[in-house]
């Protein structure tokens, strides 16, 4: 489907811009469901499901890995990647205010790089690397806070996001060593399975956890689990992993930043919040910042060789 050969490296950009674009619009549809009845574990149980039906019939039928040890780091894929991530993330906004989940989440990318740095000994931390990663998270908190800098210390909601951010910069480590193995079908594939199967303890063990299967009769609901479990999941993680494969999950990860951006959008259209100059100002710093992160400060000159 998505392969290096199939297109030009400008279009994973693209795809990468075009993924988080998607996955900034979720909270409102994730928050709809919450609002009609639906637990936040219940929500994950069925987009993960329907991403797998789907992705199974795309994909070919084979079910193994290559070896017990390629097959226990597409258990850890599916645990970092799916249900611990969200599963964090999910019971943070439950805890603390949705401003502070959205923004510890955005320190996924710096997490991706250290990460990156110290499992792999031969990449330097590069120092527009981390001026640019620092310039876009202060454009991600003026974002978030659009002009209202309210923080609400709760240190386990705030906890439980670090270790979501945590969870998907493992993700991406964990990719990468798949990446050169596998196709990016075959390993979606396997996240959204032992994503399912790592979540049904927690489903099962949690006394809160309800599943309610009669609400997905509702058209509101139906449309939402659709738009989470076909194109949130499906489409967008056989994008994302494709960007990885080809860009590097460093370079990809910095797109996370937009994620906010995209919110705050989503949010003026439809619900018509107000964007303020401070918002729109995180918004240049976003913007700057992963131009920083990734070129450095070339903006198009060269230098000139006498």
């Amino acid at each position: 489907m998505f392969t290096e050969k199939t297109f030009p490296k400008y279009w994973y950009h693209i795809i990468a811009i075009v993924t988080v674009a998607v996955w900034g619009t979720t909270f409102v549809s994730t928050k709809v469901l919450i609002q009609k009845g639906l637990s936040p574990a219940e929500i994950l149980l069925y987009r993960f499901t329907l991403a797998y039906a789907g992705i199974w019939l795309l994909g070919r039928r084979k079910l193994l890995s290559k070896s017990i040890k390629d097959e226990l780091m597409f258990v850890a894929a599916g645990l970092c990647g799916g249900s611990l991530y969200f599963i964090f993330e999910n019971t943070a906004l439950e805890i603390t205010l949705a401003s502070n989940v959205s923004l510890i989440i955005c320190t996924s990318p710096i997490f991706t790089a250290f990460l990156s740095f110290l499992i792999y000994r031969k990449e330097k931390l590069k120092s527009h690397l981390i001026l640019g990663s620092f310039m876009a998270l202060l454009g991600v908190a003026l974002v978030v806070f659009n002009g209202s800098f309210i923080l609400q210390i709760s240190p386990l909601g705030d906890i439980l996001t670090i270790l979501s951010a945590l969870s998907w910069a493992f993700y991406g480590i964990i990719l990468r060593q798949l990446n050169g193995s596998y196709s990016i079908l075959f390993i979606t594939r396997k996240v959204f399975f032992y994503g399912i199967v790592t979540l049904l303890p927690f489903i099962f063990l949690s006394p809160s956890v309800t599943i309610t299967p009669s609400l997905l009769t509702q058209p509101v609901i139906l449309v939402n689990i659709l738009f989470l479990g076909l194109i949130a999941s499906l489409l967008c993680f056989v994008m994302w992993n494709s960007a990885v494969k080809e860009l590097g999950v460093v370079q990809t990860s910095n797109y996370i930043y937009f994620v906010p951006l995209v919110t705050l959008l989503t949010s003026a259209i439809i619900i018509d919040e107000q964007i303020t100059i401070v918002a729109l100002l995180g918004s240049v710093f976003i913007l700057f910042g992963v131009y920083v992160a990734e070129k450095g400060f070339h903006f198009g000159l060269r230098k000139q060789r006498s």
